[in-house]
């Protein structure tokens, strides 16, 4: 790839930008489902100083309200605040954003799920086959709207590719680079760590914000890994589901260490907040698992009645409690799990195969019925 020019000034406005948001260092990341406007508050009261929404389907943003309506929710509270979608053309992104681009701090291209449905879509980290595309997608954002564009990507194998893949991004107008460390087939995290050195280099090639993302798990890690790459933030995505309060100032000192129980008093507090906010029941029973962890090998009727096809936000409520109860009996900070190891390993792969088959169900719903919808108009328009 031939050197590409930094727009003057583009690189002073990425950093005015930083500030005015309050130079944010602990990320809440986006994910599909995951992410959604009470899990981010619930963050936000532990430490997050800034969040992104989940993953945004472009062109289902456009072409499907109820889409949108369902999947970008916020409020005063939720800021400062990146708009993430997925895209492959530049007209139909750069629509998109514009319908959020007045409820949010920043809009953001996602350039770094690996998962077989991005593939099949074209979005996401297999854009990396098409550096061009992604250059016209980001610069289509940064010269027509009225908030800054964001990058989210992972590295190529090849690391002087991911620098020179940076600087075409910074010099397309991104203004904030975050970068996971990891490629786009090492798509389990706890199968490969994550390359800091990589992250490095890159925060040392571009002369934007860079965001690091990988190998967090305690907030120590956290700072760790900031001090490590010179990043001015770290995104956490796994280790916060199962940990909202990641980034509590607290979790470096003895008194602030996670407690046996604290995984069902989150839950409870994220509850309080769905009841506030609407929040599609699927998106709180992913989290209460995550939240409720390792306990739930050992406590498998608690388990069991989350399986249950009748659950509820009342039910879930009445489970978190039971546990609570029932670890603070035990006299011990650990779960003793009645699952073995093959057993729990399997059931995670059910648990995860169920939510993506899910994920990927309501996703071709959606573009059926955006295509219906438009065979009808395309009908009507021709008698």
């Amino acid at each position: 790839m031939p050197p590409v020019a930094v727009p003057a000034g583009s690189v002073e406005r990425a950093w005015e930008f930083f500030r005015k948001i309050g130079s944010p260092k602990f990320h809440v990341a986006p994910m599909v489902d995951q992410s959604e406007l009470a899990f981010r508050l619930l963050c936000r009261r532990h430490g997050a100083t800034a969040a992104y929404t989940p993953m945004l389907h472009s062109r289902l943003s456009v072409d499907t309200p109820k889409y949108l309506e369902e999947h970008f929710t916020t409020c005063d509270i939720d800021r400062p605040l990146f708009a993430q979608f997925c895209a492959n053309d530049p007209a139909t992104l750069l629509r998109a954003a514009q319908l959020v681009q007045e409820r949010c701090d920043a809009v953001d291209l996602n350039l770094g799920c690996p998962q077989r449905i991005a593939r099949k879509g074209r979005y996401g980290a297999f854009l990396m086959d098409d550096l061009p595309l992604i250059e016209r997608l980001v610069s289509a954002l940064s010269t027509s709207l009225a908030v800054p564009v964001t990058c989210k990507i992972r590295i190529f194998p090849e690391l002087q590719r991911t620098l020179e893949y940076a600087r075409m991004l910074q010099a397309a107008g991104c203004s904030i680079l975050a970068v996971h460390g990891r490629t786009r087939d090492q798509k389990r995290a706890r199968d490969t760590r994550a390359d800091w050195d990589a992250i490095k280099a890159v925060r040392e090639a571009v002369d934007i914000p860079v965001l690091a993302n990988g190998n967090v798990r305690t907030l120590a890690d956290v700072h760790a890994c900031m001090d490590y790459t010179g990043a001015v933030g770290v995104m956490s995505a796994e280790a916060l589901l199962e940990d909202p309060a990641l980034f509590a100032p607290s979790r470096l000192t003895p008194e602030g260490a996670r407690r046996p129980t604290e995984g069902c008093e989150l839950l409870l507090e994220y509850l309080e907040l769905t009841a506030t906010h609407s929040t599609p029941f699927r998106m709180i029973r992913g989290h209460a698992f995550s939240m409720l962890g390792d306990w739930l090998t050992e406590f498998t009727d608690l388990r069991d009645r989350m399986n249950d096809y009748g659950l509820d936000e009342a039910r879930l409520k009445e489970i978190a409690e039971e546990m609570q109860q029932r670890i603070n009996s035990l006299g011990r900070d650990h779960p003793v799990p009645k699952l073995s190891a093959r057993q729990l390993a399997r059931a995670e792969m059910e648990e995860s195969k169920r939510a993506a088959v899910e994920g990927q169900q309501r996703e071709s719903d959606a573009l059926q019925e955006m295509e219906t919808k438009r065979d009808v108009a395309v009908a009507a328009a021709s008698c």
